[in-house]
């Protein structure tokens, strides 16, 4: 498979799903996103601000969503176009 199909099939996947409130929501918000990455991160801050964690830090909302790294989370909060 050419390279460029590869790329291109990466970032017009759909995002993964989460709970039906914070996908219904954040779906005003998708057009803001060149990558799905960024949105499923977009995605994952707010679920880990409604979750019932104790403290809302990047890590422990990682944590919560269950990705293994919270630097996902700061990079959409540093580096992102939106």
């Amino acid at each position: 498979m050419d390279v460029e199909l590869q790329f291109l099939q990466y970032l017009t996947r759909d995002a993964h799903p989460t709970i039906v409130i914070i996908d219904e929501y954040c779906a005003e918000y998708k057009e803001l996103f060149k990558e799905v990455r960024n949105y499923e991160c977009f995605k994952y801050l707010h679920l880990g601000i409604i979750s019932t964690i104790k403290r809302k830090s990047l890590p422990e909302i990682a944590k919560v969503v269950s990705i293994n790294s919270a630097y996902s989370l700061h990079d959409l909060l540093a580096n992102s176009d939106w």
